[in-house]
């Protein structure tokens, strides 16, 4: 009805857009649809589109802003001065009685409905043609908090349409071709959530850098959620599995990241700011936003909503301080990773490694290089140069013209989920945000090179480096018999490479999750109380602030960097190596000096599987077990099969097994398969005793070379003399094969050379292996060449 300017949101679904602007709907949409399934959304109401065009009718403004438009348009007015005047003109407008009457009387409404005279609000903006599937208006128009009474919630309803005509907006609508009259504004009145009491923040129903569907991902912080939208903090990151949220058995986290918190938006009392911000405390910094129930209940809501709307989906929730309540207060489409296609990737790897200046999250998974230009405030962005690095605290959206023009940014502050963030991930211009100090290590004018190509963490590295782009077409992938596999360095490069066609990991090196995400050796987090080393202990402090109990760190972050490899091939076998650091490495991390020996030739000493039942390390071993456990028993990946490196004898084959399963690993109990590295001449030499202690067999070709042949596969001056496809290397594989399969045993290989040399993948191809795992830059032309040798081989037996 035309005379109808209010509608709650319980009356209204995903087909009243044109009447309520997205935001409005899809809130009505969660309560009609989803309440019952336990998802909770503040109550409220909307002013409709038509109350907007009434208010410009009634205050005669079409012409008005039509006029000012035009003068942009034509070059008469800078943008600037056309907002600023059209702004000014709405918020002098008066708002009709007919229309003020609805509002002051819904608003009485939901004071009844929640027993208050004045109950708090939030009165958000959401226009008529935003949070559309392939349009992203999210930050261009305003929200305002703890709003109370008639006359302050009238005055928000009027800068919401002012904030229609904010220069992002025009800017962004120009650019989309939307006609600026043609778009109406709704304003959401929507009961508080008392977050100033406790947090708030942004969900995904997908991994944001990869576009990983498997995952939800939630950013949180203390207080109102505006810092987390706005990028001013750097919050907390968790990330959930979904596939495994429904099994109550299950507590699928993958991931827990700490931010720093560095402050929180709260109420505002006295004078006229509603809100403000003040400092987190020390406590509030080392301890994470969310508990795990709260994050695995968030996480189901967003699988839900998610499969209510039939795509991905971007939201905010915040957590009632006063009740405790988790609430959903805005869902809109995802509107980056959705639109891309499937068919192809990019991948971009670093050439050279330069001296690292500066680290943060990693946005995007490009590769940039450019001039430092440092911009610390909005007044100076005029003086930006394109082409450059732009350097900054923060973004917002009026930011977005010269972050247009930007070979990449990097913010101080932030996190996956700020407006640098999303902007970035829109433009496909790589951004590390929540790079601490940044501006004070960069100067104006130098050269640098920024990489988000190694994972989770991007880096800023000093000067211009040679880098690799290239286009990976996934259309018309041929099937093998043999089985594809992937070498995974570390976890977040698992999501970069999930649309590869694999049929999992063949090895996922635990070392690599010790030495990027703990960095402490285990024995100095067991025995923290004991060391000697003053400087090492305050490391160790530091790294595990927020832990009392210095080895569940350890076991915690192993556990959870697993998970993460483990999830990304889920239900795919991930086949994870135990450590197998040699003690020289092993002394690089903090504490290690303390622990380990001295060894002439490392390569050859106190390493893997020696090192597990031994009193020096086993209860390290310990830990690495207790990680495992976790992975398969409490999260729930049990496609995780234990590797063990270096095993030298059937005799410590069967210490190595009673270790573990005194620490609740046990070979075939819960599905658990246990595999062994064939890198040592007695692993083939006595292939059918290993075979009746393991499951499986995966050959390190670099080893394998290097105690075949003996070669140091290090030495630069035999480095012609160390060939992986030399007859005594490869007579020793066709052997092992043979023995492995007459004891029904898979033989994979994890080894470099595969990838490396496509013959010597048709040698293992024709010898008969069960699987080649490789680096995933070569998955794609190994694969290739497979199914031509496959074919090959198809032909000669059909001939024969």
């Amino acid at each position: 009805m035309a005379d109808t300017y209010i509608e709650w949101f319980e009356n209204l679904t995903n087909r009243d857009v044109p009447s309520v602007g997205g935001k409005n709907a899809s809130l009505g949409e969660m309560i009609r649809a989803l309440k019952e399934k336990g998802i909770a959304v503040p109550d409220g109401f909307a002013t409709t589109a038509e109350a907007y065009r009434s208010f410009i009718a009634d205050n005669n403004l079409g012409e008005e802003i039509r006029q000012r438009i035009q003068d942009l348009k034509d070059g008469r007015k800078p943008l600037d001065t056309v907002g600023r005047e059209i702004r000014r003109l709405i918020r002098q407008g008066t708002i009709p009685a007919g229309i003020g009457d609805q509002i002051v009387q819904a608003y009485r409404e939901l004071c009844k409905r929640f027993g208050k005279d004045e109950v708090d609000v939030a009165v958000r903006s959401s226009a008529t043609a935003e949070d559309l599937p392939d349009a992203s208006f999210a930050g261009q128009q305003e929200t305002f908090l703890n709003i109370r009474g008639d006359h302050d919630v009238l005055e928000a309803v009027k800068n919401c349409y002012a904030s229609l005509f904010t220069d992002r907006a025009i800017s962004y609508r120009t650019e989309k071709n939307f006609d600026h009259l043609q778009i109406a504004l709704s304003a959401g009145v929507q009961k508080m959530v008392r977050s100033d009491r406790a947090s708030s923040g942004v969900m995904f129903s997908v991994d944001t850098e990869t576009g990983f569907p498997d995952v939800v991902v939630i950013n949180a912080a203390w207080g109102l959620g505006e810092n987390v939208v706005q990028g001013t903090v750097t919050p907390d990151e968790y990330r959930a599995f979904k596939p495994l949220l429904n099994d109550a058995t299950c507590k699928p986290i993958i991931e827990k990241s700490l931010g720093e918190k560095e402050k929180k938006m709260i109420y505002a009392t006295g004078g006229s700011k509603t809100t403000k911000n003040v400092e987190t405390t020390q406590k509030e910094r080392e301890s994470f936003v969310l508990s795990d129930e709260e994050i695995l209940r968030l996480s189901r809501w967003a699988k839900l909503i998610e499969e209510h709307y039939g795509r991905a989906m971007d939201m905010e929730w915040a957590k009632d301080g006063d009740s405790g309540e988790l609430f959903i207060v805005q869902a809109r489409p995802e509107t980056v990773q959705s639109q891309k296609t499937a068919a192809t990737m990019k991948s971009y790897s670093l050439k050279e490694h330069g001296e690292r200046l500066a680290e943060g999250l990693a946005i995007g998974e490009a590769i940039a290089t450019g001039k430092v230009q440092k911009i610390r405030n909005a007044e100076n962005i005029g003086r930006f140069e394109e082409g450059s690095i732009l350097i900054t605290e923060m973004t917002d959206p009026d930011w977005v013209p010269i972050m247009k023009k930007a070979a990449g940014i990097v913010t101080e502050h932030g996190g996956r989920t700020s407006h640098a963030a999303i902007v970035s991930r829109e433009l496909g211009i790589p951004a590390i945000v929540g790079a601490t100090h940044v501006l004070d290590r960069l100067e104006d004018g130098q050269e640098v090179t920024m990489s988000c190509a190694e994972g989770d963490t991007g880096y800023v590295y000093k000067g211009k480096l040679d880098f690799d782009a290239q286009d990976i077409d996934l259309s018309d992938i041929p099937r093998t018999r043999t089985q594809i596999m992937m070498n995974i360095a570390e976890p977040a490069a698992a999501f970069r490479w999930w649309r590869l066609p694999c049929a999992g990991i063949g090895l996922a090196r635990m070392e690599f999750i010790i030495n990027n995400a703990i960095k402490c050796h285990p024995m100095a987090l067991i025995e923290y109380d004991k060391l000697e080393d003053e400087e090492a202990k305050q490391r160790i402090a530091d790294i595990t602030r927020g832990y009392e109990d210095k080895s569940e760190f350890f076991t915690q972050q192993l556990a959870r960097g697993i998970a993460k490899i483990g999830a990304s091939q889920y239900p795919n076998s991930v086949i994870v190596r135990m450590s197998d650091f040699k003690t020289n490495e092993y002394a690089e991390l903090i504490g290690g000096q303390a622990y380990e020996p001295k060894e002439a030739n490392p390569m050859l000493g106190f390493r893997g599987a020696s090192r597990y039942y031994s009193d020096a390390y086993r209860p390290g071993f310990a830990l690495e077990c207790e990680a495992i456990r976790r992975v398969r028993e409490e999260i729930g990946l049990d496609n995780v099969v234990v590797m063990i490196p270096f095993c030298r004898s059937p005799v410590e084959a069967d210490k190595v097994l009673e270790v573990m399963a005194s620490y609740g690993l046990r070979r075939g109990e819960n599905g658990l398969q246990v595999y062994v590295m064939a890198e040592i001449p007695s692993n083939i030499i006595l292939a059918e005793q290993f075979s009746e202690r393991f499951d499986g067999f995966s050959i390190g070709s670099n080893d394998l070379t290097q105690l075949v042949l003996g070669v140091d596969r290090d030495s630069a001056q035999l480095s012609k003399l160390f060939d992986e496809q030399d007859e005594a290397v490869t007579t020793m594989i066709e052997m092992l094969i043979q023995k492995a399969h007459r004891k029904k045993r898979k033989v994979g290989i994890c080894g470099q050379a595969p990838s490396d040399h496509p013959e010597f993948a048709a040698f293992l191809v024709r010898a008969g292996i069960d699987s080649i795992s490789l680096n995933p830059d070569s998955v794609i032309k190994v694969t290739r060449r497979v199914a031509e040798v496959e074919r090959e081989m198809g032909r000669m037996r059909k001939s024969a």
